[in-house]
């Protein structure tokens, strides 16, 4: 089902933009696509983002015999850079580069290399302009980095949160300097999860006065394993 919540819309298509929607509800949302011109800007917008997101990564030399071995299962012994993907819808290049990933992460081998994350933090409705990079090192600590300068009323603050469960709720992680980095320890992060939200907010000075955000979202994206 659709949502009716702009913020939860965003959220469902920046899902189903890497591929994550499946059966019916991949379906509903492409019918909603075809019929609603805002919502397939949108879509086209957080493609713009992943394309942006992987940019920020440093680039990794894959071994060759992966690549043999993601051509064999796939049935395809030409590079795949020169099948001509170029010509494809950008959405499909997304999600074939997602399903490599994936791919060859099931064939290297288990090693000792610790899990970290990083998420490239967007305005809503921008497209391909991160705002704030966060990494998660192997020890659990976050650092969130500024890519854009940013200023606000004097009289509001900026405010930083996680979502893990939506059940649980989102939780504040503190009050943020805009244009500055920070480090927060892993005591107060907790386990970072595959696709946990992460979100600045403008609020009012000293923070949100409830539990739960109530500003407008000002950078939003998810945690992606590395």
């Amino acid at each position: 089902m659709i949502p009716d919540d702009p913020h939860d819309q965003q959220l469902l298509i920046a899902e189903y933009v890497l591929g994550l929607c499946r059966g019916e509800q991949n379906d509903e949302v492409e019918r909603w696509l075809e019929r609603d011109p805002d919502a397939a800007a949108m879509a086209r917008q957080w493609r713009e983002h992943w394309v942006a997101a992987v940019e920020l990564l440093d680039p990794e030399r894959v071994p060759a015999r992966i690549w043999r071995e993601i051509r064999r299962r796939t049935g395809n012994d030409e590079p795949w850079w020169r099948r001509g993907w170029g010509s494809a819808p950008l959405w499909r290049s997304v999600s074939a580069a997602l399903a490599v990933t994936v791919l060859v992460l099931a064939l290297v081998p288990a090693g000792p290399a610790p899990v970290t994350y990083t998420v490239v933090l967007q305005a809503p409705g921008e497209a391909a302009k991160p705002g704030w990079r966060i990494t998660v090192s192997a020890d659990g600590d976050l650092n969130l980095t500024p890519l854009v300068e940013s200023r606000y009323q004097p009289d509001r603050s900026v405010q930083f949160w996680t979502l893990a469960d939506p059940a649980q709720g989102p939780r504040s992680l503190g009050l943020i300097q805009p244009g500055h980095s920070i480090t927060i320890p892993a005591s107060r992060i907790g386990d970072v999860q595959p696709g946990q939200l992460f979100e600045l907010t403008l609020e009012p000075r000293g923070g949100s006065p409830a539990s739960r955000p109530t500003g407008p979202v000002l950078f939003i994206g998810r945690a992606v394993e590395i």
